[in-house]
């Protein structure tokens, strides 16, 4: 698997770092301090783990090297085999970057929602691409439950397939417990940080993540973030135009008592985010980040004393050179982004998910 190494302090083509594979070179990422995005980055130690420096742009590559992997010693994956997947990117990236590294076929089911760019990365590495109408999107527009069912198909029609089935995978969150979670306290030299900020998507690193720091470091505040419309936090579903956190059922990884703080992030204050944080931090990351950047700061806005808050940037932003970074798409879309200047004011009265929501009929 990949490797993890506490030491950090290394130089740019320093040959210390030899791999075997690209699957081996994952969890090597750098965390920043954000400085300049918000007045509460100087009340708070505000750290972003930059997943999107994997070799592939993303977080996702670890959960596909860990199935992956553990697929082949189950005798699940073998010589000839092929992969097929769900995703709306990453997790595809990923399964065909470590696919293309293994030598198996791999074929990813899309929809309409999935970025030009996104399908430009998946051929690169020679996955090969089955769309979705839009037809077969639900009442909100969601097109998650028609793509797993397309790649349940696929897998069920050829032999030697291998279906990884991200959403309901209950091995998917042992990445982010096994070498995610030890990644951070490393990076923090052995003490945590007060408040870890993940997105929830499939709940994959959430649950793994929120399974690390429950055993070892409970005072550990684990917020989470999903987009608005999503009905993950038990709330409302509506149409969106995220990718890469939202669903439009909640998947099997996820328990809201791995949560200690939830928000829900609107379109157009996550894009404005993502932006800034290009042009005030010089950070070109995926449209999620924007999410997850102002939830956790909404929750610095919000905490009486100084903390050290670490969100986690699940991909990099080239894949949305054409949507959420084009001023054109932006307008199609129907939004119109807040200035940088308004962004303090928005997340200043950004609450929280009430806890009778999240939690429903249970308590924390």
């Amino acid at each position: 698997m990949f490797s993890h190494r506490p030491e950090r302090d290394f130089k740019i083509g320093s040959t210390d770092r030899l791999f075997s594979d690209v699957s081996e070179a994952l969890g090597i990422v750098p965390t920043v301090r954000l400085n300049k995005i918000s007045r509460f980055c100087k009340k708070h130690a505000c750290y972003l783990k930059l997943e999107a420096c994997n070799p592939g742009g993303s977080i996702k590559e670890k959960n596909a090297a860990y199935l992956i992997k553990n697929a082949e010693q189950r005798g699940l994956l073998k010589p000839g085999s092929t992969i097929v997947e769900s995703s709306s990117g990453n997790f595809g990236i990923g399964l065909a970057m470590i696919g293309a590294a293994r030598g198996y076929r791999v074929i990813i089911v899309v929809d309409a929602k999935t970025a030009p760019p996104m399908r430009r990365i998946l051929k690169a590495y020679g996955a090969e691409l089955v769309d979705v109408p839009l037809t077969e999107a639900d009442l909100n527009g969601s097109m998650q439950i028609a793509r797993m069912n397309r790649a349940s198909q696929i897998a069920t029609a050829i032999s030697n397939c291998w279906y990884p089935c991200q959403h309901k995978n209950p091995l998917n969150p042992n990445a982010h417990y096994e070498f995610t979670a030890p990644e951070i306290i490393s990076d923090f030299g052995g003490t945590p940080p007060d408040a870890l900020v993940v997105g929830v998507s499939t709940a994959g690193q959430l649950s793994g993540l929120s399974r690390y720091f429950r055993r070892f470091y409970p005072n550990v505040t684990i917020v989470g973030v999903d987009v608005s419309g999503s009905i993950i936090f038990n709330t409302p579903p509506h149409p969106y135009k995220m990718t890469g956190i939202g669903l439009s059922f909640v998947p099997p990884n996820y328990n809201p008592k791995q949560l200690d703080v939830a928000y829900m992030i609107n379109d157009r204050l996550a894009f404005s985010f993502c932006r800034a944080l290009a042009k005030s931090e010089g950070l070109l990351l995926g449209a999620s980040t924007g999410a997850i950047v102002a939830a956790g700061l909404a929750f610095a806005a919000h905490a009486p004393e100084k903390k050290k808050i670490l969100m986690i940037n699940p991909d990099h932003g080239n894949r949305y050179l054409e949507t959420v970074f084009n001023d054109e798409w932006i307008e199609n879309q129907g939004l119109s982004l807040l200035k940088e200047s308004e962004l303090d004011d928005a997340i200043s009265v950004l609450e929280p998910i009430p806890a009778p929501i999240l939690y429903g009929t249970n308590t924390p």
